[in-house]
């Protein structure tokens, strides 16, 4: 099994999630986030940013990776820091329209309706509160009240970082399966 960071067939990335995820995953982190964070830090960013950002992209390659049909043409830290660009882009764009938001004044509450987006952010809230207290409580803390995984971690007195983004990823598993049901529509 070859695990390099050259253009690599998608099977072989496949056979080695299958045979040792937190491994494969070890070698992609460590190999990609230190292009990531400088990348994020010369775009206004912080560490945590940088490594929210590349905890998302290894998602986004790992679920597809893990359909037959994707096919890997560059080195996976290649793919990973076009996916963290893209992210980081939009992340700051989503940034700067809160800040003209709180600058222009609070827009008025209105009752939720199933046109809203609100109405599928409570839908989602409904769906995290059936995974359990643990995964519940990291997930609201990193997504809704902003928390770094170094507090986190911290919070639920975990070893390190790392192991407090491994329980990340396996409650936003969770959450995705609990979902593959549904679709776009069932949101709106």
């Amino acid at each position: 099994m070859q695990t390099t960071f050259s253009p690599v067939m998608a099977s072989d990335w496949r056979l080695a999630f299958l045979t040792s995820r937190e491994k494969a995953f070890t070698k992609i982190y460590a190999r990609t986030y230190p292009m990531v964070l400088h990348y994020v830090k010369q775009h206004q960013g912080t560490p945590e940013d940088a490594q929210d950002m590349l905890q998302e992209a290894i998602i986004i390659f790992y679920e597809k990776i893990m359909h037959e049909e994707f096919s890997l043409t560059a080195a996976v830290s290649t793919y990973l820091m076009s996916i963290c660009k893209n992210k980081w882009r939009q992340e700051l764009e989503k940034r700067n329209r809160q800040q003209r938001l709180s600058a222009a004044g609070e827009p008025e509450q209105e009752e939720a309706t199933e046109t809203d987006p609100e109405y599928a952010t409570q839908k989602l809230i409904s769906y995290v509160e059936q995974l359990g207290k643990k995964c519940q409580d990291i997930l609201v803390s990193f997504y809704y009240s902003g928390y770094s995984m170094s507090q986190i971690a911290q919070q639920h007195q975990y070893r390190n970082v790392h192991t407090a983004t491994v329980q990340k990823f396996k409650c936003l598993e969770r959450l995705r399966n609990s979902l593959a049901s549904f679709t776009i529509h069932h949101f709106r």
